[in-house]
Formats: structure tokens, C-alpha cells, sequence
């Protein structure tokens, strides 16, 4: 009933920027946190940064003062301005939503599919 897709990823040089998005469509009601997280080559998926309905943001130690992330609730996405890039921020990024479906109402985490980030050094 819903999906969320991931789109921004790519290869970039040390220093470089890039910018991802992730929309949510479906039976969507409203849209709670939203937030991004990254895995990286042998490591567990960790948190980059979230933002609540209130755009009250938390951010991982590794993402402050770099990463920025946004959103606008009349399309639903949420996006993830990434500046300074390193070479460990080389990782699959993932979007996550906690959503208010129609029908039936109720709350549930959403996850995307995830898009590739590549920083070579």
C-alpha cells in the first residue's frame, strides 16, 4: 500500500556534495519521522539523521555539521543534503518513514530500498 523510493545516489569524489530524496506515495495519511540510515561495506545499518513532524532533527555524531536533512510534507520526502563527503561515508543509504496509512489506520515504519553512495578518495 505504500512504497517510498530512493533516488540521489552515485559516485563522488572526497569533498564532493550530493543530495538524496525519498518519496513516500500510497495510502498515506500523514507522515510521522522521517529519517535516514546508511550501511556500510561490513558494518550494521546505522542512523544518520532523523526529522520529526515538528522539524525537530537529531543527527548522527559522523553527519553533524555536513549532512542537512529536510522534508516537505505536501510531497512527501524527505531529503538529505550531503557536503564534505569522505570516503567512510561509502555506504547504502536508506530512507525510513513512520506512516499513517487510510485504510486500515494505523502506524507503520516504512523502509526504501535503498540507493547507493560512493566516495572515492
Amino acid at each position: 500500500q505504500v512504497q517510498l523510493v530512493e533516488s540521489g545516489g552515485g559516485l563522488v569524489q572526497a569533498g564532493g556534495s550530493l543530495r538524496l530524496s525519498c518519496t513516500a506515495s500510497g495510502s498515506i495519511l500523514n507522515i510521522h519521522t522521517m529519517g535516514w540510515y546508511r550501511q556500510g561495506p561490513g558494518k550494521q545499518r546505522e542512523l544518520v539523521a532523523i526529522i520529526t513532524s515538528s522539524r525537530r532533527t537529531n543527527y548522527a555524531n559522523s553527519a553533524k555539521g555536513r549532512f542537512t536533512i529536510s522534508r516537505d510534507n505536501a510531497k512527501n520526502t524527505v531529503y538529505l543534503q550531503m557536503n564534505s563527503l569522505r570516503p567512510e561515508d561509502t555506504a547504502v543509504y536508506y530512507c525510513n518513514m513512520l506512516i499513517v496509512t487510510t485504510s486500515p489506520v494505523s502506524g507503520t515504519n516504512y523502509w526504501g530500498e535503498g540507493t547507493l553512495v560512493t566516495v572515492s578518495s
